[in-house]
């Protein structure tokens, strides 16, 4: 029953965040150091970012044990 339960939560998780990048498809640019730049949806923008955020929180609570 608790798999069940973890997988309708997981199908409503999958759910709302293809929701929200349909929402938010509308391209942003992204400025770098030497005039560099590169163009991104905002889904796509803030996956990356929280993705680096995770693997750098991991990292530091790896370390500091």
């Amino acid at each position: 029953m608790t798999n069940l339960i973890a997988w309708i939560f997981r199908i409503a998780v999958f759910v709302v965040l293809a929701v929200f990048a349909s929402k938010h498809s509308q391209p942003i640019t992204l400025h770098y150091y030497l005039d560099q730049s590169v163009e991104l949806p905002l889904s796509v923008a803030l996956l990356i970012f929280f993705a680096l955020g995770a693997i750098i929180s991991l990292i530091f609570a790896r370390r500091c044990h």
